[in-house]
């Protein structure tokens, strides 16, 4: 079967609004399965680059999820759910990676202790977001970009989050987990590091395209095959937090991009100091989901769309002040350095425009100037709307 019949077919599956998504082989039948991805070779720099990078004369376009209609909301889960069957380029180096999908999640497991709580965060997902929406449209067929979720929409009320379309079990990506009161028989590598007030779930997922998957690596920060299903543990709670519209504009409000970078992943290792990176990963992991995980947060599908919506952030806070923020970059280059040394004072420098971005077994690496624009480099892209 070629990659875009099966795309053809998963959105037929998806259409009918059955459990039958079920039929799709598992990840570990991938190898056997006779798929025809349209590009074999391990990618390089140029393999990133759109058609239209030279002048981004006609950009993709990013578009928040409630705005798309229902064949567009398909198209892109089955882009998602493509990925998870056509085989990994990274087997041979990470035993977990079954599925191109996976190459992903082992790659932000390799890298989480040198792109989180430092300088490097924003723009290193930034490309990896590219890469990974290179796929989708290269290998399985997609046509649009990633959509991005904007939390404020739904973060007005708790009882807004849980009505949210992004939940939605047949156009969107499923629900939260049965409730698990207790979580102290859970692996300490799987839990958070302080308790998550008003989680309501923390189960493995029983709705939605995604309930029928095994995760294959992770939790926690390492790449062996550890098949497991995905769970959530949403907070409503705490989504209404750190997700709504002030604590959006207390991070736009950053005069400079070190100060954005640190407004954006939190103030502090505790519920109070979480913000707009916790609404997404905290919010819906809680305790024990596979979001709230740092290494394999990427194993549940809302990772793309919520970092999405970072990514836009950026975006929309480098757009008001252009000129100036086209080439605005710092922070630390090294994890819980200052302003995040909670652990407390280690050395480090300053990032630059000439700091490497780096992609281990999956691109070259890149400088931070090359992801600057969205409109420019290897990037082709824009949002919709600014946030």
């Amino acid at each position: 079967m070629h990659v875009q019949s099966l795309v053809t077919s998963a959105l037929v599956v998806l259409a009918q609004g059955t459990a039958s998504v079920l039929a799709l082989p598992a990840a570990s039948e991938s190898a056997s399965a006779p798929l025809e991805p349209r590009s074999n070779s391990l990618f390089d720099f140029s393999t990133y680059s759109t058609p239209e990078a030279a002048t981004c004369s006609n950009p993709i376009v990013r578009k928040e999820w409630r705005t798309l209609n229902p064949l567009e909301k398909l198209s892109f889960i089955a882009a998602v759910m493509c990925m998870q069957i056509v085989p990994a380029r990274t087997g041979s180096v990470y035993a977990g990676a079954k599925a191109r999908y996976d190459d992903y999640q082992a790659l932000h497991i390799r890298m989480t202790d040198y792109v989180h709580f430092n300088g490097i965060f924003i723009p290193w997902h930034r490309y990896m977001l590219h890469m990974f929406e290179t796929d989708l449209r290269n290998v399985c067929g997609y046509q649009g970009g990633i959509p991005y979720w904007d939390w404020t929409l739904d973060a007005t009320s708790e009882a807004n989050v849980l009505k949210s379309p992004i939940f939605d079990s047949f156009l969107g990506f499923g629900g939260n987990g049965p409730y698990i009161a207790d979580t102290s028989s859970f692996p300490a590598e799987w839990k958070t590091n302080v308790p998550i007030p008003g989680r309501q779930g923390g189960g493995c997922i029983t709705t939605g395209p995604f309930a029928w998957r095994q995760i294959p690596m992770g939790p926690a920060n390492h790449t062996d095959y550890t098949p497991h299903c995905l769970r959530r543990d949403i907070s409503p709670w705490l989504i209404t937090q750190t997700g709504n519209a002030s604590m959006l504009q207390f991070v736009m409000n950053a005069t400079n991009f070190w100060d954005l970078d640190h407004r954006s992943e939190g103030l502090a290792l505790n519920v109070k100091g979480m913000t707009i990176h916790a609404a997404g990963h905290i919010g819906v992991g809680g305790e024990i989901g596979e979001m709230a995980n740092t290494y394999s947060s990427p194993g549940d599908p809302l990772f793309w769309v919520h970092h999405s919506q970072i990514d836009r952030v950026w975006d929309s806070w480098q757009r008001k002040d252009w000129a100036n923020r086209k080439t605005d970059i710092g922070g630390p280059d090294t994890m819980w350095a200052y302003p995040y040394n909670y652990f407390g004072d280690i050395p480090y420098q300053n990032i630059t425009l000439n700091s490497d971005l780096v992609y281990p077994q999956m691109a070259n690496s890149i400088k931070v100037s090359q992801v600057m624009d969205t409109k420019g480099g290897p990037l082709c892209y824009t949002y919709d709307k600014s946030a």
